[in-house]
């Protein structure tokens, strides 16, 4: 920890300094939602902004993946990507629990809960951790993953600090479902532009057939899908090679 850090997290030395890089953090991450982001430099910026402000040493955010499963995508440090990483293939500890019951999970003194996540406590001791605290990624009943803090010693995160972390989880929350809505929108829109174009072409091949047969639109659409379906070809194949002249019915 820098003694710059130190400053912003001091009650007397540093209040105005942690408001502002609090400030300062959120305008940006508002900029990043509205303007585009890269959503792994949004969450790096999220874990590297609790590790300076709030009476952590450590952070770092794990998402679920399609199976629910639980990943690692940002840290600040590989100490705390050791013990996140072992929360994964034990199923068990803060992160894990704090995930599956939706809630935040505060462990302030990792002995304490020795028997219930033995793993957990081993390995967060071992890297010199003596508290944990873990705050769900959650919108309405989506969770999609945590906001995990690491304290080098034992101790509760306080009021004011907690808030500030479950706020700083909800805009990683929106930020992550926006970048998902927009991809899939994407996805779609592409979808139905290639729709969209697939019928121009089926249209031209349309014309192309009813006018070397001498018969309708209509009659030129049977013959070009019962081509399609005799020979197993899609469609829009079908008709592409006709509107080129590689393909005569």
């Amino acid at each position: 920890m820098s003694a710059d850090d130190r400053d912003v997290r001091g009650d007397a030395r540093g209040e105005a300094s942690r408001e502002a890089v609090l400030v300062d953090t959120f305008a940006t991450l508002a900029d990043s939602l509205v303007a585009g982001f890269d959503v792994i430099e949004l969450l790096q910026t999220l874990v590297d902004t609790c590790s300076r402000v709030l009476d952590v040493d450590e952070a770092g955010i794990l998402l679920a993946d399609e199976d629910g499963d639980l990943e690692v995508v940002a840290s600040t440090s590989e100490s705390s990507t050791l013990v996140e990483t072992m929360q994964l293939d034990a199923r068990s500890g803060p992160c894990w629990t704090s995930f599956t019951t939706a809630a935040p999970v505060s462990l302030p003194d990792v002995d304490v809960d020795r028997e219930r996540w033995p793993e957990f406590v081993e390995v967060a001791r071992q890297q010199g951790f003596r508290a944990a605290h873990a705050v769900p990624l959650r919108l309405r009943g989506t969770v999609i993953g945590t906001l995990n803090l690491l304290r080098n010693s034992v101790g509760e995160l306080n009021d004011r600090d907690v808030r500030v972390a479950q706020a700083l989880a909800d805009v990683a929350t929106i930020g992550i479902l926006q970048e998902r809505t927009v991809r899939e929108s994407a996805v779609v829109q592409q979808q139905l532009q290639g729709a969209l174009d697939t019928r121009v072409v089926i249209e031209q091949a349309k014309g192309v057939v009813a006018h070397v047969r001498g018969v309708s639109t209509d009659e030129a659409f049977a013959l070009i899908r019962r081509h399609a379906r005799e020979n197993r070809l899609k469609l829009a194949d079908v008709a592409a090679q006709l509107v080129d002249r590689r393909l005569t019915l």
